[in-house]
């Protein structure tokens, strides 16, 4: 198995956990309770960690890496409240409403 993501937040690991699952990748969660032991074991090995098998890890990086870029394109305001929203969110945060459609250039 092979490590492929480890953060000093048991959050961050379980998010990028779920990311994996859901592109089909199992992988394994480890050193889940391990933070009571920090000051006897080296502080980045006491992390939470993931692993997979040897032939996902490829693929586990590359669905990781691509979780984490920003996404291309404007930011755009909702037409029912007003507010400014990141290209990423496909409704509003504050009322629900879906994002408009893409304009074409």
């Amino acid at each position: 198995m092979k490590r492929v993501y480890r953060a000093a937040s048991l959050l961050q690991v379980a998010h990028a956990r779920n990311v994996l699952l859901a592109a089909g990748i199992r992988c394994e969660l480890r050193n889940q309770y391990l933070g009571g032991a920090l000051g006897e074991v080296p502080m980045m090995e006491a992390w939470p960690q993931l692993y997979v098998d040897d032939d996902d890890e490829a693929y586990a990086r590359s669905v990781l890496e691509r979780a984490t870029r920003p996404a291309a394109g404007p930011g755009w305001n909702c037409p029912d409240c007003g507010e400014r929203l990141e290209p990423q969110f496909t409704a509003c945060w504050r009322c629900g409403r879906e994002a408009p459609p893409a304009r074409s250039p």
